[in-house]
């Protein structure tokens, strides 16, 4: 299941990718006028009436002695997606495992466990509320899904690139850490990376 995943995000079947991904952007902005229920109800009446009148051109052309009678869908109808016992047991762990350790972690911040972290997450909510104002939760949605089907791509293709523009980022970040721990720490010049460091000069 995993594979076939990654094998949409990364346009293995360009056809087959693009359709699931006009879908997904499509709905989703229709839900910017309909409800969500008019939204489900008019995709599902849409597919149907596809899929019957696939199915039954495909009966017409067997009766005609042009096709070779084969569901249209078999491929589709024998796909398993079924779980195993263990296998449901396992996934339905991690998901406790995981709910539990967000709703810990949440506790943690807002009981105030780690006056850093906890201010962090106070200024993290407060830029988000500045997020709020410019667009709601449907459009952060539309801009995930346009990017889980366009990043992972970009990167591939553009890896050494991504990855030195990256790194100049990663060392810009260090350099203020830095900065700011001297500061803290009471200034001072940083120290020498030279095994033994440089001796103070005696005028």
């Amino acid at each position: 299941m995993a594979n076939k995943v990654m094998d949409l995000v990364y346009w293995k079947d360009m056809e087959r990718t693009g359709m699931i991904l006009t879908g997904l952007v499509v709905g989703l902005l229709s839900l910017f006028q309909l409800s969500i229920i008019t939204v489900i109800s008019t995709v599902s009446l849409a597919v149907i009436c596809f899929t019957i009148s696939v199915r039954i051109y495909y009966q017409v052309l067997y009766i005609l002695s042009c096709g070779d009678g084969e569901h249209p869908f078999k491929s589709y109808l024998d796909l398993d997606i079924s779980f195993s016992g263990e296998a449901a047991d396992l996934y339905m762990q991690k998901a406790i495992v995981m709910a539990l350790s967000a709703v810990d972690s949440l506790k943690g911040l807002f009981f105030v466990t780690n006056l850093v972290d906890s201010v962090k997450f106070l200024v993290l909510m407060y830029l988000v509320t500045y997020l709020g104002e410019l667009c709601n939760g449907l459009t952060l949605l539309i801009i995930s899904v346009i990017a889980l089907f366009s990043l992972p791509l970009f990167y591939r293709q553009r890896q050494e690139q991504v990855d030195i523009y990256f790194a100049k980022i990663t060392a810009q970040i260090d350099n203020v850490k830095d900065t700011f721990q001297r500061l803290a720490q009471g200034g001072g010049p940083p120290p020498d990376p030279t095994p033994g460091g440089a001796k103070p000069q005696i005028q």
